[in-house]
């Protein structure tokens, strides 16, 4: 059996159930948001479903930046492993886009 979902730990989840319940909430979701002074929306979430697609440990984390919070089309995308590195990658993506025009 291959592990697909993982919970903010790191932890495997074996049941698809209940990764959807701690997928549909929020808090437990939203590692990280910033609204930069150019509008921009940084948002650092936990997603739980291994994008690594077998390669390396899962990622399980993304950040992702979009134009403004009521644009959804996302300029750029980064996956991290741990709660730790995502963090991390939040600050790294808010420094990368604030002084953007």
């Amino acid at each position: 059996m291959s592990i697909h979902y993982y919970d903010r730990e790191g932890e495997p989840i074996t049941e698809t159930l209940t990764w959807a319940k701690k997928f549909e909430d929020r808090a437990y979701k939203r590692v990280a948001e910033t609204l930069l002074a150019n509008g921009r929306w940084v948002s650092t979430v936990w997603i739980g479903l291994d994008h690594q697609m077998g390669v390396g440990p899962p990622l399980i984390f993304e950040t992702m930046v979009f134009p403004s919070k009521d644009d959804m089309s996302d300029i750029d995308v980064e996956r991290y492993s741990t709660e730790a590195e995502a963090i991390r990658g939040h600050t790294v993506m808010c420094d990368k886009w604030e002084h953007k025009p």
